[in-house]
């Protein structure tokens, strides 16, 4: 036999105003407001790194609090730059973080590098190196493991390819000096920077570095190709071959 309808249900099992707050997506505790106005009234310190993680998480997920995830994530990668830069995979092993939050945090970081890049075509690399040394930065600091890569310029020091060779430890296997010089040749650049990362976190050269730099200087100047520079990106800072007299 059916039981009857519970008429007058305890106050205890009725939904409070905050749960009524927090089921349409609203902010019952005035926390995501306050963090939202810090952001649109202060500066671009106004909020700590793992607060910028956590807006982003806010927006892909409304209804649950996104600060423990922040932090773990700044825990788990070691810095801003890192979780913004990860892949969606590896984002979405750490517990809390489903397809939409791995997309919140990578549109971040590809939109930086789109427009650090942009900022790098616009002028020639030469004139404006600071703004190449960020978008080198925003690009290769955070990788665990070392890339190399050869921007391509033009005669006026555009730049008209960035072309990722290799990834791997810099040597002739990974990089061949004649191979990079002939490349220039074929897309009619007239000049080229190379630049690799230390996932080490220093930027300081190694032998094989010089070495590598040296022999690629060698083949350019026998087919008309200036190697300009060979730029070294690590976490700590960076360091220009040229700059230190090394080449």
């Amino acid at each position: 036999m059916d039981e009857p309808p519970n008429l007058f249900p305890s106050r205890e099992s009725e939904p409070t105003a905050k749960d009524h707050l927090r089921e349409a997506g609203l902010d019952p505790s005035g926390h995501r407001a306050r963090l939202r106005k810090r952001l649109l009234e202060g500066g671009d310190d106004a909020l700590a790194d793992h607060e910028l993680i956590e807006y982003l998480l806010m927006i892909a997920i409304p209804r649950q609090d996104m600060k423990p995830i922040a932090r773990v994530l700044i825990q788990r990668f070691g810095s801003l730059a890192a979780v913004l830069n990860a892949d969606a995979q590896t984002l979405m092993g750490v517990p809390g973080v489903k397809d939409a939050a791995a997309a919140a945090l990578k549109i971040v970081g590809i939109t930086a590098r789109r427009l650090a890049r942009q900022t790098v075509r616009e002028e020639p690399v030469l004139s404006s190196w600071q703004a190449l040394l960020d978008y080198l930065h925003i690009d290769m600091a955070h990788l665990t493991h070392e890339r190399v890569r050869v921007l391509y310029l033009n005669t006026q020091n555009r730049l008209i390819l960035d072309d990722k060779v290799a990834d791997g430890d810099i040597d002739e296997a990974a990089i061949h000096p004649r191979k990079v010089i002939h490349k220039a040749m074929d897309i009619g650049a007239a000049a080229l920077i190379l630049v690799h990362n230390h996932p080490s976190g220093s930027p300081e050269p190694s032998r094989a570095d010089i070495q590598i730099t040296q022999k690629i200087m060698e083949a350019g100047r026998l087919l008309g190709v200036t190697v300009h520079d060979h730029v070294i990106i690590g976490r700590e800072g960076h360091v220009s071959l040229k700059a230190k007299g090394l080449i």
